[in-house]
């Protein structure tokens, strides 16, 4: 690997591929098929450090070297630059015929090979065909269980993705003013961190009117509408760095100050945000957390999104909105230095307004730990400027 890209040292990605192959020989497992696109690259960099251009299948054997097959041709120079291993080649046009190959080179297409990632059926299937004598395994859940539990090395990238997402949250308050539109609010947030070396993960967005307003979550896609003084802005801003992204939630007043209503909102989210995470710590469960959300329905409000969600490389358990607006799931129990993102979304029942606030938080043997530094708060911005409450 060259240090001119983002890479984790040789002991970490040595502590990776042991935990990684215990879970294979607790499994009966002689090879571990990694697969990742663009879109889901995580299970590939975890155990490669290449970060997933296009499509990319990680060939993880039991025993010996691994080999990482990389689409497009083009695509092999930078990967063989940014990946911790050394055999890297081209997946080529027929995944399954190139997946076999290397298969039958290392003489496992007989044995239980294991399989992670979002890979397509037709590839799928593809692979089947070519290896009609081994059993295919799905080690998803175990993968995802390993992964839940951050080393310091991961929990020191998770900072700088939280650094960049404060750095859009802070663009966006010097920047936003009436007469611009939502789509600039895009070029905003990316414009404090693509410069620095961070991407983007997601920026959901969206303006309402405050005294007639139309929204309660912030939007997935930017409109053409232009903002206009007493408007609300709603956001879900994950910038990351090489794979692990912050998140931070906000609500700005545009160039007034919030009304009544909506800082009655805002008081309740806030509040809300303040109980979950007081909850949370080691040996903490779910229900402890659900506990804490009825505070929502008790001001007469409700949620649209997740109150709280697993994160860090991934979206994941526990995935939780309130009792009143999910079913029953199992319990889940919290440990230290998994990462969570609390992120209460308080909404009127007619889903005609809303706020949402919350952040990405460590847990830690005391409780929860921000990766954060941006204070909670209301954020007022063009004519009226400044921090809110």
């Amino acid at each position: 690997m060259e240090d001119l890209y983002p890479h984790f040292s040789e002991e970490e990605f040595g502590r990776r591929w042991a935990a990684v192959r215990a879970i294979m020989g607790e499994t009966d497992v002689a090879a571990l098929l990694a697969y990742g696109n663009k879109g889901s690259c995580n299970e590939v960099q975890f155990l490669s450090n290449f970060s997933v251009s296009w499509e990319a299948i990680l060939v993880f054997p039991a025993e010996g070297e691994p080999t990482l097959l990389v689409q497009f041709f083009n695509h092999l120079p930078l990967a063989r630059k940014m990946s911790c291993v050394g055999d890297v080649r081209w997946l080529g046009m027929d995944y399954g015929s190139t997946v076999a190959y290397n298969l039958r080179e290392r003489g496992l297409t007989d044995r239980r090979i294991g399989l992670i990632g979002p890979l397509p059926f037709q590839r799928y299937e593809s692979l089947k065909r070519m290896i009609p004598y081994a059993t295919i395994i799905d080690l998803s859940q175990q993968f995802l269980e390993l992964r839940a539990i951050k080393s310091q090395e991961e929990i020191s990238f998770l900072r700088r993705g939280a650094e960049f997402s404060d750095l859009a949250i802070q663009a966006l308050e010097r920047e936003v003013r009436p007469g611009i539109t939502e789509y600039q609010l895009a070029a905003i947030a990316e414009g404090a961190y693509l410069g620095l070396g961070g991407k983007n993960t997601i920026h959901f967005m969206g303006v309402t009117p405050m005294k007639n307003p139309s929204l309660c979550v912030p939007a997935q896609h930017h409109s053409k509408r232009i903002i206009q003084k007493g408007d609300v802005l709603i956001t879900e801003i994950s910038a990351q760095y090489h794979g692990y992204c912050g998140q931070i939630l906000r609500p700005f007043a545009i160039g007034e100050l919030p009304t009544p209503q909506y800082q009655r909102l805002y008081d309740v989210a806030a509040e809300t945000f303040k109980r979950v995470a007081a909850v949370i710590k080691p040996g903490a469960t779910s229900e402890d957390v659900l506990d804490a959300a009825e505070y929502i329905h008790k001001c007469g409000f409700t949620v649209c999104d997740d109150l709280i969600h697993g994160s860090g490389g991934g979206y994941w358990a526990p995935i939780l909105r309130t009792r009143r607006t999910m079913a029953k799931a199992p319990v889940f129990t919290f440990k230290e230095n998994m990462i969570v993102v609390v992120q209460p979304n308080v909404i009127t029942e007619d889903e005609r307004m809303g706020v949402q606030v919350g952040e990405m938080m460590c847990v830690t043997a005391a409780g929860v730990e921000s990766l954060h530094r941006y204070p909670l708060c209301f954020i007022q911005c063009g004519a009226c400027g400044g921090y809110g409450k």
